[in-house]
């Protein structure tokens, strides 16, 4: 099941990279259903705040009526980063899967794993979850982006 739904993410992750946003994908499921979905959306929305957990959850939170999905588990390419750890323990999501690691701002371990600290809600969190294909999608989209101002810059 969760190969299946981080598939289910990566092809959001698909559709943000060809929007030109950095390709992260989410989806949260309740069971066997997906409740919400998100990808990045920060370029096009000329906002911090339009990360792809906090559209899913927020898709979630409207697809089942309230606020608390303690029933769900939230699917990732990428390591939650602060943001999105406090929002899903906000939202009480018991599970948390992800796929590539984030070194630089990841908070379920890489950095910092903020679902230790003394907080009501302690998710569980399985990382790793077809890593290969979540960390090449990214790296293929920076090696282009770096591409892409090298030529400009040498125009």
């Amino acid at each position: 099941m969760d190969e299946m739904f981080m598939k289910e993410a990566l092809l959001l992750a698909q559709q943000a990279a060809l929007a030109g946003e950095v390709p992260v994908g989410c989806v949260v499921t309740l069971g066997d259903q997906i409740v919400g979905r998100g990808q990045n959306r920060r370029e096009t929305g000329k906002s911090a705040l339009l990360h792809a957990e906090l559209e899913a959850i927020a898709q979630a939170c409207q697809t089942l009526g309230g606020w608390r999905l303690w029933q769900c588990t939230l699917y990732v390419t990428l390591e939650p980063c602060p943001m999105c750890a406090g929002a899903i323990l906000n939202a009480r999501i018991p599970r948390v899967v992800f796929g590539a690691k984030d070194p630089k701002a990841g908070s379920c371990g890489s950095v910092v794993d903020l679902f230790s600290y003394p907080y009501n809600h302690h998710p569980q969190v399985i990382g790793g979850v077809l890593e290969e294909p979540c960390s090449q999608i990214l790296t293929r989209f920076f090696q282009r982006l770096r591409k892409t101002k090298q030529k400009k810059d040498s125009l």
